[in-house]
């Protein structure tokens, strides 16, 4: 991996360099014991007692295991900084000294990166004299899958903690290292999923006139669905609809009675969300009973799409500017159509997500790969973007 010494014009934050042994250590540490959704308890305790020993104020079990450190300093603004702590269910295939040492989970996103940046940013912020205002630290649990953010929500965290703005950030394989990527507007998709039970009527294989063959009847909805992308959907939208798993049978000459598939759609527009529920139920609903078959369809609404206010992308621009300079701010990079769920805090106050460049995603070393590690050379990087976004927004 490149070393930051090499890249041009990169301006580390004086006195950050000092912290990286100890935060590094901190990230391998957890990212040897990783705790999957709500269950991040050993997470939550590490970082609690580091945030005390910087002599934050310190809030705990907001959705079960999400910290809070609060740096109080005078009048001012109120900002929000937010990392997720949580793991993936996923068995770790690296071979290094902190491998997972939990069977069948691992940090394959780079959470213990996340986590461990912000812990780096708190402890220098805390005896930073040029802050006036109030910095929240959010620690946040269950980003994977769980929504830990709209559970945080739910429990009054911007009624305990008001803040003016909220920012995040998530590194990013195969952006180099020593970018950051910046937008105004939709960044990352709304993620949905859905489920289809098709009950037919069993027969045997030899004997296909006696079923309602719910197989047969599964492809042809599979069919109708990626109809709604490429002939429902305006080209200049964007619309995935996925579908991510079939179940039927048990044996090779036995037509099955039912069938159920399962899968996942995205897309950045709330009117196309829409649509895509729409056609999905009636494209289902109408096929089934044309063979003969019912159909009960469920749609889930998961996270909404993760959509930058303009303001905050801006000021978020400048502080990166000031780490990586202006030549290697990404801006208006291409929005992906994966999910996060600082999207429910971005619906609740202004905000900007960023992507911090992890370098190659070479030999499977992409977000959620049992090869993925975050790479430390970058953790100086990520603690200055903080810093610098805590100066831009409550500098004095």
């Amino acid at each position: 991996m490149k070393n930051i010494d090499s890249i041009a014009n990169l301006q580390i934050v004086d006195g950050v360099e000092a912290l990286i042994p100890s935060i590094r250590a901190f990230r391998q540490q957890i990212h040897a014991h990783p705790e999957t959704a709500f269950e991040e308890v050993i997470t939550a305790d590490l970082i609690a007692e580091k945030l005390i020993s910087f002599g934050l104020e310190v809030h705990r079990q907001i959705a079960k295991t999400g910290v809070i450190g609060v740096l109080r300093r005078g009048d001012g603004p109120s900002i929000a900084f937010r990392a997720d702590m949580d793991a993936l269910h996923i068995a770790e295939a690296n071979t290094f000294d902190y491998i997972s040492k939990v069977s069948g989970k691992m940090h394959a996103c780079g959470h213990d990166g996340h986590s461990a940046m912000l812990l780096g940013a708190a402890q220098f912020l805390s005896t930073d004299p040029s802050i006036h205002g109030t910095l929240v630290f959010i620690f946040q649990p269950a980003e994977e899958n769980e929504g830990g953010a709209r559970v945080m929500l739910e429990e009054g965290l911007f009624t305990k903690f008001p803040v003016d703005a909220i920012y995040g950030l998530h590194n990013w394989p195969g952006l180099a290292v020593g970018q950051i990527a910046v937008t105004a507007g939709p960044l990352m998709a709304a993620f949905d999923t859905f489920e289809l039970e098709i009950q037919g009527r069993g027969a045997h294989g030899a004997m296909p006139h006696d079923s309602v063959d719910p197989i047969y009847i599964a492809a042809q909805v599979i069919n109708g669905w990626q109809s709604i992308a490429s002939r429902n959907v305006n080209p200049s939208d964007a619309a995935v609809v996925s579908v991510t798993q079939i179940h039927a049978g048990d044996t090779w000459n036995v037509i099955p009675a039912n069938c159920h598939l399962k899968g996942t759609t995205r897309s950045f527009s709330p009117a196309v969300r829409n649509l895509i529920e729409e056609k999905m139920q009636v494209i289902a609903q109408s096929i089934c009973q044309g063979f003969g078959a019912t159909a009960t369809f469920t749609y889930q609404r998961r996270y909404p799409a993760l959509i930058n206010s303009p303001q905050e992308a801006q000021i978020a621009k400048q502080a990166a500017a000031r780490v990586v300079a202006k030549a290697q701010v990404v801006n208006d990079p291409q929005p992906s159509m994966t999910a996060e769920d600082f999207a429910f805090m971005l619906e609740k106050k202004p905000g900007c997500y960023v992507w911090l460049g992890n370098g190659s995603s070479a030999q499977g070393k992409n977000l959620h790969s049992p090869k993925y590690d975050f790479n430390d050379d970058i953790l100086p990087i990520g603690i200055s973007y903080w810093i610098e976004l805590a100066r831009s927004c409550l500098g004095s």
